[in-house]
């Protein structure tokens, strides 16, 4: 009876544990990380830009703007993303992927090289004024923010489709530049959904 005893008080002792264990661990906490989750501006909900009532894509994520309005000269590029020598390749997650090739190779080297000679010809500049960013992807894949350098050479043409004059459209660029967090982390970035949302940037699918 006494073993019988011992054996029933440590299942109970065990099942108390686990029961409590599973409203901590299982319930409260993911609660509480839920709701810190909710507090502040930037809430865990994807961090949707939104423009004239419409979600025009993340902070988060440099997702090109080829197709807005059916006018893609109108709005600043993002970074190249995906493999292959296509410089304008859709941005998406899925296109986001790493190509996997070192600095080495000589097929990402021809990759580079066309990227290049193809934006120094929609951008109407040459070569040796494109940025290293605007030829190379994130380690991200997606990354939002372009050199000031890379928004540089796009404003000439920006400001032409939109009919403005290029000051004001520098002055844009100067506004939304941002310096090297903390000082010294990263480099000087420009976040090409802010430029565009600034540009009035709205998807030709949103009424």
């Amino acid at each position: 009876m006494t073993l019988l005893f011992r054996l029933l008080r440590q299942s109970v002792v065990g099942l108390v544990l686990l029961a409590g264990l599973t409203v901590l661990l299982g319930v409260a906490y993911p609660l509480v990380v839920w709701g810190i989750s909710r507090v502040g501006p930037d809430s865990a909900e994807g961090s949707p830009r939104v423009v004239g009532g419409c979600v025009v894509g993340s902070e988060l994520v440099g997702v090109d703007s080829k197709t807005a309005d059916g006018a893609p000269d109108r709005y600043f590029h993002a970074r190249v993303v995906g493999s292959g020598d296509d410089a304008f390749a859709p941005g998406s997650p899925a296109a986001g992927a790493p190509s996997n090739k070192g600095p080495n190779s000589e097929a990402l080297a021809a990759w580079i090289a066309k990227r290049k000679h193809d934006i120094a010809e929609r951008e109407s500049v040459p070569e040796s004024d494109v940025p290293p960013d605007a030829v190379t992807g994130s380690g991200s894949g997606l990354d939002p923010d372009i050199s000031p350098a890379y928004a540089a050479i796009q404003a000439a043409r920006v400001a032409k489709a939109n009919g403005k004059p290029v000051e004001e459209i520098r002055k844009l660029v100067a506004e939304h530049a941002k310096g090297r967090q903390f000082g010294f982390l990263g480099e000087p970035r420009v976040n090409v959904g802010e430029l565009n949302a600034a540009l009035g940037l709205r998807p030709s699918n949103c009424g």
